[in-house]
């Protein structure tokens, strides 16, 4: 199954040029706790398959994670299940700050709970 995935660089355009755009990060809490990308939805990736209902099947979804693995699981996953317009951050949070890009604290995110 192919996965469609970004780079950090392309993500951050996308991020500016679609409001609609839906980032979510599939790490553990206490690795979001560290930082995460500003409006990342906080899911970690064993609730995936508990919360499908609150991941839109009608906009983009870039899910993240540390390096990207874990992320693309959730993408194939989801691949599995119908979703058409799921994207994979390739490198995760850490091709994020080596691109230069700064992560925000969790409190920092409008969508944390």
């Amino acid at each position: 199954m192919f996965i469609k995935e970004v780079e950090s660089p392309q993500l951050a355009s996308m991020m500016e040029e679609n409001d609609e755009l839906v980032i979510i990060d599939v790490r553990e809490m206490h690795e979001i706790a560290r930082g995460t990308i500003e409006g990342a939805i906080p899911m970690p990736m064993a609730s995936v398959p508990l919360r499908l209902n609150e991941i839109p099947s009608d906009k983009e979804v870039v899910f993240i994670c540390r390096s990207g693995a874990r992320s693309g699981q959730v993408c194939m996953f989801l691949g599995q299940h119908g979703y058409e317009n799921v994207i994979n951050l390739r490198g995760g949070m850490i091709g994020w700050v080596r691109n230069g890009f700064e992560p925000v604290l969790p409190e920092q995110v409008s969508n944390a709970y």
